[in-house]
């Protein structure tokens, strides 16, 4: 989703990293039913059946709404996107609203979609008057109108459009409801134990997740589906005569960093799940609930860079 009047990029940022020293630790705070951090002994980590990611040892998921915004601790975590190792985490596994991040799932489940030969890049997606109604960002066409499947695909992955998301869910799964349903199973498939979705926009509502579940889904679509996620790449295109930008504006800005989806509400607050890839090394880079969009792509371009580096210990 738009990150507000947010336009400037960031070089500051990477020339202040020179002057940065932190703590890189695996230590992580997990999450109480109410989703307040705890300041218990780090917890050991563990493997998730099904996938090689290393994550926390954790109960059974408590999926509780994320606490007040005023109350927030900013998650974050980095992986090694080759075998899922955890390089760091903070507050990984406290329980968040992931806003726009939704709509990384909303493209997986068509990326499966266009790998299955079940829709074609050509198809069209037809906007019901649900869908035509929903609030910016958007797209802004009538009910009736249409777009093909790529334009879409572009569309929410650049511009976070959210009528094109609904349309496009309303066309996989007859209604958003029931393609948020079909979301909610994926994410326990991909081992997204404490993520469930009832809505495919992130626009306020009952969608919840971890910082660890979305480091789960960055590395899944880029494993999965390698040829699709340049989408996530483009820094902008054209619609309707207007040139629209890519939310994530340190695209261009960090080197190496190629991806994947920003999203911001009030109660999320900002976020963002970002992978770089430097040499034959990928990271993956997951930060939720900052209180501006510079300060989550600040401390994102951290933990990115001092991963990168080899550094040790917590940004600071």
């Amino acid at each position: 989703m738009p990150t507000g009047a947010y336009q400037r990029r960031i070089p500051a940022v990477l020339a202040a990293l020179a002057t940065l020293v932190m703590p890189m630790s695996s230590a992580v705070s997990t999450a109480s039913p109410a989703g307040v951090a705890s300041r218990a002994a780090p917890v050991p980590l563990a493997a998730i059946p099904g996938t090689a990611m290393a994550v926390p040892a954790l109960a059974e998921p408590v999926l509780a709404a994320p606490s007040p915004a005023a109350a927030r601790t900013v998650s974050a975590i980095l992986i090694d996107a080759r075998d899922g190792r955890v390089l760091y985490a903070q507050g990984a596994n406290l329980v968040r609203r992931p806003a726009s991040l939704t709509k990384m799932m909303t493209l997986f489940l068509a990326f499966d979609a266009l790998d299955a030969n079940k829709l074609q890049l050509s198809d069209t997606v037809k906007f019901s008057r649900a869908a035509a109604n929903q609030p910016p960002s958007r797209l802004g066409l009538r009910p009736g109108a249409g777009l093909t499947v790529g334009e879409a695909i572009r569309a929410i992955a650049v511009s976070s459009a959210n009528d094109v998301a609904v349309a496009l869910s309303e066309k996989l799964g007859g209604s958003e409801a029931g393609f948020a349903r079909r979301m909610t199973a994926k994410a326990r498939t991909l081992g997204m134990r404490r993520t469930s979705f009832t809505n495919v926009t992130g626009l306020p509502g009952a969608n919840l997740t971890t910082a660890t579940d979305m480091a789960m889904l960055s590395k899944a679509l880029i494993d999965q589906h390698a040829d699709r996620y340049a989408y996530f790449s483009t820094r902008s295109f054209r619609w309707a005569g207007r040139q629209l930008q890519n939310h994530n504006h340190m695209l261009g800005a960090f080197d190496g960093l190629d991806g994947i989806k920003t999203g911001y509400t009030v109660e999320a607050g900002f976020n963002l799940a970002a992978s770089a890839k430097r040499g034959n090394r990928r990271l993956i880079a997951v930060v939720l609930g900052e209180r501006t969009a510079r300060s989550r792509d600040r401390l994102v371009a951290q933990i990115l860079e001092r991963g990168f580096n080899g550094g040790e210990g917590a940004p600071s």
